[in-house]
């Protein structure tokens, strides 16, 4: 299988870098399910994959028109690859992800989540204690969950000791107590522990109430302790009575404070996606009889071309082949632009043990539930992506790859011009330090005096007043990226040949960021200033992230601020129209109330009150607003 494969063979099967020869490798693959694991030239693996058809499915990495970038950079480096028959397609789907967890190859994308999940225990004891627990389950007993984070379980067991005093000290202290605890003194505990004061029938109670509890039968629970009630009143054990009674209230509490939806609707997971700078998030709701019970993000590992849908596959796949993961839910909720066949379906069905329909809301709560779980992803990604870890090593990978001084970057500023069709033209200035964008260093210019269209021009005046009217190059940045390609490039070499002439020291990195092919997102090419030198970064690597984020950030804070100034010109326009309005009337009355809403909003009188603005003027603005109709 070492022999280089000829660009002519038969079916458009092409070779790897590595001189694999597929044709032949192909030739020995049947038409079964199973498992298959590629390798590069140092005997690791990096790409694990299943299929129902082995051979179709690895048929298809070897042909000419592949589009996935990714997959043309797996196939250049595969060695040799090799397969495993299973009896099913589940069966596959469980060897791919023990197989992913146990190698975490390059080219799959990879949960990472390798925290264990919380549970609460009950114990088999005379009078059980309830606690957190986490970890194998070597303690006999009853476990409920697992639970979504140790926030969920601390706020059920603080829950359960007002509603059910059961015990939740350790053994040791239990054991060796010779009089009660402050906990049974504030009726928080039976007191077992001290023989006499309860009961081993009452404490089983009030365990069985637990266990109801943590099982969700909260209808159920309110039903068995009204009729508890009921006796107790008729044998005039009023104190007893009382008890269930403050017992119903706290139940009734905690179900108004859980978010309800359907109290017969079946437990769903709620699962929502989001990407940015080469990393993916996943929110987790989950939904248990009729209540939201929890939620949690799972970070993923991918690269820049791979589509939404797949990632979010990949997750399915992964998290659900986890028999410890989560009590599986009858229904997993999206999104329905990510709607999968009935056989992915089944498959996570059959792994699961378990039927799971997979529902696709266009309205109602869980359609409601799903923007939440989407704006939780949001907030999630863009902290991950901020937080000064994941700085400092993109940082770090930028430094390694232009062979720069380690710890020399400490700032880099990104330039980007925005206009429509030429008209309001805007450059934008983002910064960013080893810790992250610096808001308050962002900087944007409005470009005048130029040919309408003109990026050249723009780019020139916009670095020329941000670098030649500077007093000192104490706050210039080592690295200068400038959006676009050997034009803007120029502009920005030209610039700093004339700053050097003021500041003969400064000698900062200029890279300009160009379009890949088909102006795809995740295929940009680096221009090194001066010496034109062009670089293509892997995708996965923490210097390309690094400047796809610094990128994207200029380009949204440059459209951002565009959107602004149309806007602006839109409200003035509309002010401008009016007779008798100048300048300055237009900006009191704008400062008066705010912005044109709250005018048109506003009565005559209410204008009239405006400085410099009297009766008579009032009703003619109030006239000619509503009469534009704004």
């Amino acid at each position: 299988m070492n022999s280089r494969t000829e660009e002519n063979q038969p079916g458009g099967d092409r070779p790897s870098e590595t001189g694999f020869d597929s044709a032949a490798f192909l030739r020995t693959v049947p038409d079964l399910p199973g498992v298959y694991r590629m390798y590069n030239s140092r005997d690791q693996i990096i790409y694990v994959g299943k299929a129902k058809n082995l051979s179709n499915r690895l048929h298809s990495y070897f042909q000419k028109d592949v589009s996935s970038e990714k997959t043309r950079a797996l196939v250049r480096n595969i060695h040799h690859i090799e397969f495993s028959i299973t009896c099913s397609e589940s069966d596959a789907l469980i060897l791919e992800q023990n197989l992913i967890k146990e190698n975490k190859p390059k080219y799959n994308i990879l949960l990472r989540d390798d925290k264990s999940y919380p549970y609460i225990l009950i114990t088999d004891d005379q009078f059980p204690g309830i606690y957190s627990h986490r970890g194998p389950k070597k303690i006999k007993g009853t476990y409920f969950g697992p639970y979504p984070n140790s926030s969920a379980v601390k706020d059920s067991l603080r829950i359960l000791q007002k509603i059910f005093p059961i015990r939740q000290c350790a053994d040791a202290v239990y054991r060796n107590r010779s009089r009660p605890c402050l906990m049974y003194q504030i009726k928080k505990c039976l007191g077992p522990c001290i023989k006499g004061l309860v009961s081993p029938e009452e404490y089983q109670r009030n365990v069985e109430l637990t266990r109801m509890f943590l099982s969700g039968k909260y209808n159920e629970l309110i039903q068995d302790l009204t009729a508890k009630m009921q006796e107790a009143s008729v044998s005039c054990e009023f104190e007893k009575a009382i008890c269930y009674r403050d017992q119903i209230f706290a139940l009734r509490k905690v179900q108004e404070q859980q978010t309800v939806d359907d109290q017969n609707s079946a437990d769903a997971d709620l699962l929502a996606i989001q990407y940015r700078s080469g990393m993916a998030c996943v929110n987790a709701m989950y939904h248990r009889h009729g209540q939201m019970i929890g939620t949690r993000n799972f970070f993923l590992k991918c690269s820049y071309d791979q589509e939404l849908r797949e990632i979010l596959q990949a997750f399915i796949e992964q998290y659900y082949s986890d028999h410890m993961a989560f009590s599986m839910p009858a229904e997993i909720v999206l999104d329905s632009e990510y709607r999968f066949d009935q056989q992915f379906e089944d498959v996570i069905s059959e792994v699961c043990r378990r039927k799971i329909r997979f529902v696709y809301p266009s309205r109602g709560t869980r359609f409601r539930l799903l923007a939440l779980a989407n704006e939780n992803a949001r907030t999630a990604i863009s902290s991950k992506i901020k937080s000064e870890d994941l700085q400092r090593e993109r940082i770090e990978g930028i430094e390694a790859v232009f062979n720069l001084p380690s710890g020399s970057v400490g700032r880099m500023e990104c330039y980007d011009i925005s206009h429509t069709f030429g008209e309001r033209t805007v450059g934008s200035c983002v910064v960013f330090n080893r810790s992250g964008p610096l808001n308050s260093a962002y900087r944007i210019f409005n470009v005048e005096g130029i040919t309408p269209g003109d990026d050249f021009a723009a780019m020139d005046q916009v670095l020329r007043r941000r670098f030649l009217h500077a007093d000192s190059a104490e706050n210039f940045p080592d690295i200068l990226f400038i959006d676009g390609g050997d034009g803007q490039l120029t502009q920005g070499e030209k610039v700093i040949e004339d700053v050097q002439e003021k500041f003969p020291e400064y000698r900062p990195l200029i890279i300009g960021i160009s379009k890949g092919e088909g102006r795809k997102h995740g295929l940009e090419t680096l221009h090194i200033g001066h010496t034109r030198e062009e670089i293509r970064l892997p995708m996965d690597s923490q210097a390309f992230l690094m400047i796809q984020h610094i990128r994207d950030e200029s380009h949204r804070f440059a459209i951002t601020n565009h959107r602004k100034q149309r806007s602006s010109h839109k409200i003035v326009s509309r002010l401008e129209q009016i007779e008798g309005i100048g300048k300055q009337k237009r900006q009191a009355l704008l400062n008066h109330f705010g912005g044109i809403n709250e005018i048109t909003s506003a009565s005559r009188e209410e204008i009239a009150k405006v400085p410099g603005i009297g009766e008579k003027l009032a009703d003619v603005i109030y006239t000619s607003l509503h009469r534009l109709d704004v």
